[in-house]
């Protein structure tokens, strides 16, 4: 097949896709005009989430046979038009997953513990050990938001830290194992210390932790959002903590990505968010580690291979 790479992945892809005989262009520079220029060529796109995979471009690539998503989020891809058009989806979320769940653990362990702040303090010759006292992770409940891949290998993680590890989602059932404990939503919200988010953007998802939802949790509680940033805005985020609701937030995702087009409110809400000791950021890396580069393009590979045999 003819295959067109429109953003940057692992140079690996490239030799793993000829090596099945199909034929890669790799441009990862290329605009959004100019995929519409050219789409109709290909039997297949390799993307990441630069460019929207909406109707509009779709409808131009008439030889279309599939889109491999080089990650998990599928939110900027008409789903829809893809079923309709019998248009194969691959997604890469068994690639990142580990990177995931180990960046979740790490930037708890950092909130728990002042890291960041601790670490700014002695580089300025400041020596407080009182300021800097931590909290530990064995006794606590960690609720977990959505058990696909990203929320199950967060809770294999958890499991050795003799906690008690929950988890919902409202499309799965019968997920309980040595690792986890399938709850319902109520429960997590009775009983978690900690809450991780691991679901999808969807209509459903989005903006779903208002104030309201988060002030229903019946004590105080530490928040990791490695899943999308628009389920829970920074005005949300700013209120809860001034009510000690939550009492800290790892945020490796976040409800505006793009700095520059901060609306006035998002960019006044920001500079809030961003002067808290108990809050720690990650520009969107949580899934994107060295190892999990190269392991994106074997799952596509594979699951294309199978496919298409």
């Amino acid at each position: 097949m003819n295959i067109l790479i429109i953003d940057e992945m692992h140079p690996s892809i490239i030799e793993l896709l000829e090596k099945d005989g199909h034929t890669v262009h790799y441009e990862p520079k290329i605009s959004r005009s100019e995929i519409m220029g050219k789409v109709h060529e290909y039997h297949g796109l390799v993307i990441r989430s630069k460019t929207p995979m909406d109707r509009e471009l779709l409808e131009k690539a008439s030889q279309l046979q599939f889109i491999a998503r080089a990650g998990a989020g599928l939110d900027k891809i008409d789903l829809d038009y893809l079923v309709e058009r019998g248009i194969k989806l691959f997604h890469a979320a068994k690639g990142n997953r580990d990177a995931v769940a180990e960046h979740a653990v790490g930037g708890l362990l950092a909130l728990f513990n002042h890291v960041i702040k601790a670490d700014a303090e002695v580089r300025k010759g400041i020596w407080d050990r009182e300021g800097n006292r931590g909290h530990e992770l064995k006794g606590k409940t960690v609720g977990i938001m959505g058990y696909g891949n990203m929320g199950k290998s967060f809770a294999k993680r958890m499991s050795g830290f003799g906690v008690c590890v929950m988890a919902y989602d409202k499309y799965k059932r019968e997920f309980e194992d040595d690792n986890v404990q399938e709850v319902i939503w109520e429960k997590v919200k009775a009983e978690a210390d900690v809450l991780s988010i691991h679901v999808p953007l969807t209509p459903e998802t989005k903006g779903f932790f208002t104030f309201e939802e988060l002030e229903s949790f019946a004590k105080p509680f530490w928040l990791i959002n490695t899943a999308r940033g628009e389920v829970i805005s920074f005005e949300t985020l700013n209120r809860a903590l001034d009510a000690g609701i939550l009492r800290g937030a790892v945020l490796d995702v976040l409800e505006n990505e793009k700095f520059k087009k901060f609306s006035p409110e998002q960019k006044e809400e920001f500079e809030k968010l961003a002067k808290r000791d108990n809050v720690i950021f990650s520009p969107h890396v949580a899934g994107w580690t060295f190892e999990s580069y190269e392991k994106i393009n074997q799952v596509l590979v594979k699951r294309i291979k199978k496919a298409f045999k």
